[in-house]
């Protein structure tokens, strides 16, 4: 046990690491393009303020489409693309652009969710007093929504360590990378234990995490 440890744990720490990178940055970027996507959907759709059949289809149609394409696909049938945004297709830095692609449209549908689940007569009230939409939507629709909202995020962020498990089959690094490499290719069985021991404590961390928060939420 001790030689394994002094012999696998630095490896498997800058996996961890990897793995947090990847999950991190790529979070930050499709938050940053989901949420306003998610809004998006919300507001463009018949009965809202922005109503727009069109624009609300289209939405539709791409958030559909996108999230209908298993991740290890996605990753492969746009690797031009990322080599040209990015210019290379392996490592931390070469699937970050597949993650945020597969991760915001998912984030935006679930956004769309927690939104709509927000009592529209609390929304009416707001509207009839003139209150901007811009403003119904900072200060009302995303505040009521906010322990569903951290649900969704919690979701979304579980759903990125798989697709990061995944990543690894193309060189990507991370505790896929090293279950792949390691576990698979040279047959450490104790290292793809250790792996999805490390994932398993990872996903219940982040949901326990989430629970938490989101039920903190719902009491303010």
């Amino acid at each position: 046990m001790g030689n394994f440890i002094e012999q696998w744990l630095p490896i498997i720490g800058q996996a961890v690491m990897e793995t947090f990178q990847m999950v991190i940055i790529s979070l930050f970027f499709a938050i940053l393009i989901g949420v306003p996507l998610g809004i998006l959907v919300v507001l463009t759709r018949p009965g809202q303020s922005l109503e727009n059949k069109f624009v609300y289809q289209f939405l539709n149609l791409v958030i559909n489409i996108v999230r209908s394409i298993p991740f290890i696909i996605l990753l492969f049938f746009i690797l031009p693309f990322t080599k040209f945004l990015v210019g290379t297709t392996i490592g931390v830095q070469g699937v970050i652009v597949p993650l945020v692609i597969y991760t915001a449209p998912y984030l935006a549908r679930l956004l769309e969710s927690s939104l709509l689940e927000v009592d529209s007569g609390i929304i009416e009230a707001y509207k009839a007093m003139g209150i901007k939409t811009h403003k119904i939507i900072w200060s009302v629709m995303l505040r009521e929504a906010r322990p569903s909202i951290i649900l969704g995020l919690t979701i979304v962020t579980i759903s990125l360590i798989g697709a990061t498990a995944m990543a690894g089959l193309v060189g990507a690094g991370g505790l896929g990378d090293l279950a792949y490499r390691f576990g698979h290719l040279r047959y450490e069985v104790d290292v793809m234990y250790a792996t999805v021991f490390i994932l398993i404590i990872l996903v219940q961390g982040i949901q326990s995490l989430g629970n938490r928060i989101a039920a903190r939420l719902k009491k303010d």
